[in-house]
């Protein structure tokens, strides 16, 4: 019996943006039409808070797949040369329950989390959407100029980070990558200004996007704050906009950009719209108005990654890609 392992540079290799794209709106369709167990993941915290390790379990119906992510989260890796999700995609045999795959995990979520938000972006933007603005400068801003670029004819996109000379590095090397001019901003106001587009991929825990300096029409993915005490928006930009999350049971318990908002009385929970699985199925309308503001709150659910990973594994195998071992028990002759 053999698993396959498979390390971050193939993941790469066999997990294209567009394809993860198409394949994160067909298990987000598949998540809101209630085929997939997905339970709310489960953190073990270091004693001194200092990192966590996340376990995320589920079962997906269509691309079928059962398994598990385990991620350690990592702060303080920001600067570093270690990202700061590092972690193992474990995916079973649906009949046997035999280990088929261990993959690295940090490759899966950099590419699946902007490839959710290239659904939501094709789903919620207006089809003439151009001007992307990115606030923060590490693993998931690089994938979301990808995903976004995949999804919209980009023609201006700005940069804005915490630390000024990690903008301006990004700019230099993503607009070298992309053959496309990027402006590194001093400021994150000055980044979004006039976008139709934005993305917000930081660790902040206090708002970096306030609702005032949203263009009409623009819409937003929100990807940064995966904890209910952290947030990226404050709760005028949250309230102006027509809001859809990845899965709504997420978003009720760990969705700080809601959360704090709810808490501080600027809407209620009928604030959010849907699932986006619900617009993709047509059962929830999307943008009403080319002035809309549409936001998409992203935690990351374990069903994304049970997609990618099943997809990685098929393309593995018929490639030979990655590194076959014997795990996985089967009973001993007369046993």
């Amino acid at each position: 019996m053999e698993t396959r392992i498979i390390p971050q540079d193939e993941v790469y290799r066999l997990l294209p943006m567009p394809e993860c794209i198409d394949l994160m709106a067909e298990a987000l369709r598949t998540l809101s039409s209630g085929d997939a167990v997905l339970p709310l993941r489960t953190m073990v915290w270091l004693p001194d808070r200092s990192g966590l390790l996340g376990l995320m379990p589920g079962y997906l119906g269509a691309p079928r797949s059962f398994g598990l992510k385990v991620v350690s989260v990592m702060p303080g890796n920001h600067g570093t040369e270690y990202d700061s999700h590092q972690g193992v995609v474990m995916l079973f045999g649906v009949e046997h329950g035999e280990p088929l795959a261990v993959i690295d995990a940090s490759s899966i979520t950099a590419i699946r989390t902007a490839a959710v938000s290239g659904a939501a972006t094709r789903a919620l933007a207006r089809p003439e959407a151009s001007d992307l603005a990115i606030l923060g400068s590490g693993v998931q801003a690089s994938s979301h100029l990808e995903a976004m670029r995949a999804v919209r004819p980009l023609q201006r996109v700005r940069v804005w980070s915490r630390t000024v000379a990690h903008a301006r590095e990004f700019a230099r090397r993503e607009s070298a990558r992309h053959r496309l001019p990027i402006e590194a901003c001093d400021s994150a106001r000055a980044a979004v200004e006039g976008a139709d587009l934005i993305c917000t991929t930081t660790a902040a825990r206090e708002p970096v996007l306030r609702g005032e300096w949203i263009a009409d029409g623009a819409h937003l993915n929100a990807v940064g704050a995966c904890f209910k005490t952290h947030r990226e928006l404050d709760a005028a930009a949250v309230a102006r906009s027509r809001l859809f999350v990845d899965r709504r049971e997420s978003a009720l318990a760990e969705a700080g950009d809601f959360l704090i908002g709810r808490s501080e009385g600027a809407f209620g929970d009928e604030h959010i719209l849907g699932e986006l699985g619900d617009v993709l199925l047509d059962r929830a309308p999307g943008r009403l108005t080319a002035a809309d503001v549409t936001l998409f709150e992203s935690l990351g659910i374990a069903i994304e990654d049970l997609a990618a990973a099943h997809h990685i594994h098929r393309r593995a195998l018929a490639t030979g890609a990655g590194v076959a071992v014997p795990l996985g028990g089967r009973k001993l002759a007369g046993a």
